[in-house]
């Protein structure tokens, strides 16, 4: 490890991609000790600032100093031999390989440049290390840190709050002393929250800390600095204590933010969604629902509250088809779905926004106008008589970029190359359109700026009081409570309790998400 680092600064750091450019004469600096909190609408360019940070990216104008010392990054190699280690919001791991394993291919990396180097090869020399001594090494770190992290368990079986925790720990084996966190706290619960809030003050007296987050009271909370980027652009910097979370979210998105909560007194209708007696396997065969039974009437949102790894996912991929049910009974309107496919469940007018938008809600690769009608292609006005209409095709997603505001130089380009707030949109557009009976909405908002946040929340009210069901799956309690008229508390795969709309608290909710049923 080179001399440690004192102090980092960027000076006029401009990159460009075809058609956009990302930032735009940057200038920035952190100390010593120093908690910097980096924020701005998705697509401002903060991402690609920490990327350039990490050798990921080369800056087309600009500079990189540490300790007043010019340095160039050509691989994040280079920034970890200085120190720098970052926490990515899309983690970097393999999900076939363990805890241990993933760790341990990282460190074989770390010793050596790589060149002209293979994956085969590193793989190969990954597995001459000591696994038992990296073993060993996430244990200590975990559990100095308080970071729930199982070194044997396969990435694919993990939740994404669990895949989050790894990167952390990985980056800490790494010997980071200048840590980067991309959203950090987008797939934890509000106790998991103030857990990592706690670790990083104790850690930001020896570390430095670029903090990257939406939310804005983790912001307050946290950092001793705030740099706001708009547009790709500097727009602020400042002490955080001198500005109210108000200040910042304005100076984020130009206008100021509100939030909408559910204040309808429309009556719900009939039950929508009716799951009775439902158990349901886990990935490594375990049951992870047991007896579940829920209801949500037509116009009705009923949240889901848990914390991460408690069944949510299994659930909604049950609802959906995309688990198989053991036993139980799963009505649609009446009508029976357990034992149907995907395809048939979609027919009977269900709904979903998946919890990995990447991998379950978009193909990347394909069209932002592809990605609108994926549901829909064989049918018309998409094809007629098995020949595609790609006029129609265009048509249709130019209406929906203009009515869900989805921000992209045209629809013709790949979906995957979108902010994560507007790869949501494109998911919520397509399946608002399709006019569905009933939503299943998970994670909806994750990692998303206020604006996207408060865009797709007013969506969801809208949806509701037009007669669709919706079940909101979130940790986020804040948006449970100002969006729902129900609220379902699940725990072990079990719903603990059903709360009216005004009856829950967030230290209710946390409460009973650790398992406490009477309160």
């Amino acid at each position: 490890m080179s001399t440690p680092i004192t102090s980092l600064r960027i000076e006029h750091i401009t990159k460009r991609f075809p058609g956009i450019v990302a930032c735009s004469d940057i200038s920035l600096s952190v100390g010593k000790g120093e908690v910097l909190a980096l924020v701005g609408e998705n697509g401002a360019g903060k991402t690609t600032l920490m990327n350039i940070l990490m050798g990921l990216y080369t800056p087309d104008e600009g500079k990189i100093y540490i300790n007043n010392k010019e340095v160039v990054f050509k691989s994040p190699g280079d920034a970890f031999a200085c120190g720098i280690g970052m926490v990515h919001q899309q983690y970097m791991l393999v999900p076939n390989l363990t805890v241990t394993e993933n760790i341990a291919l990282g460190l074989s990396k770390m010793k050596t440049d790589g060149k002209g180097e293979g994956r085969l090869a590193r793989l190969k020399r990954a597995a001459k290390l000591d696994l038992d001594a990296v073993r060993r090494q996430i244990v200590a770190i975990s559990g100095h840190y308080g970071l729930a992290v199982d070194p044997d368990a396969a990435i694919w079986q993990l939740s994404v709050g669990e895949q989050q925790r790894v990167e952390l720990v990985k980056t800490l084996c790494f010997g980071a002393k200048f840590l980067i966190l991309d959203e950090p706290t987008s797939a934890l619960t509000p106790q998991e929250t103030d857990e990592l809030i706690a670790l990083l003050k104790r850690m930001s007296a020896e570390l430095s800390i670029i903090f990257i987050s939406h939310k804005l009271a983790e912001v307050k909370a946290l950092s001793n600095k705030v740099a706001i980027l708009r547009g790709g652009k500097l727009v602020f910097r400042g002490n955080t204590a001198d500005h109210s979370a108000a200040d910042i979210a304005a100076l984020m998105t130009g206008h100021e933010v509100y939030l909408p909560v559910n204040q309808s007194s429309r009556k719900p209708g009939e039950p929508m969604l009716e799951v009775s007696n439902l158990f349901v396997r886990g990935d490594r065969g375990n049951m992870v629902l047991n007896k579940l039974n829920l209801t949500v009437r037509a116009g009705e949102i009923v949240g889901l509250a848990g914390v991460s790894g408690n069944g949510q996912r299994e659930l909604a991929e049950a609802l959906t088809g995309l688990r198989p049910i053991d036993s139980g009974e799963v009505l649609l309107d009446g009508v029976r779905l357990t034992g149907k496919s995907p395809k048939q469940i979609i027919a009977q007018g269900m709904g979903y926004v998946p919890e990995e938008r990447n991998v379950e809600g978009i193909v990347p690769s394909m069209s932002i106008r592809e990605n609108l009608v994926l549901k829909d292609i064989a049918k018309p006005p998409f094809s007629v008589g098995g020949l595609i209409r790609n006029r129609k095709i265009t048509e249709n997603a130019d209406a929906m970029r203009e009515k869900f505001d989805i921000r992209c130089s045209g629809v013709g380009v790949a979906a995957g190359s979108l902010s994560g707030g507007n790869i949501q949109k494109v998911i919520l557009a397509r399946e608002i359109n399709r006019g569905p009976k009933f939503l299943i909405a998970v994670y909806p908002i994750r990692g998303l700026d206020l604006g996207a946040a408060e865009f797709i929340h007013k969506q969801l009210l809208a949806l509701r009081d037009s007669g669709v069901g919706i079940l909101l799956i979130s940790e986020e309690l804040e948006e449970i409570i100002n969006l729902s008229d129900r609220i379902a508390v699940i725990f072990k795969g079990q719903i603990q309790r059903t709360l009216g709309h005004g009856e829950a608290t967030q230290r209710k909710l946390g409460m009973m998400m650790a398992g406490v049923k009477e309160i």
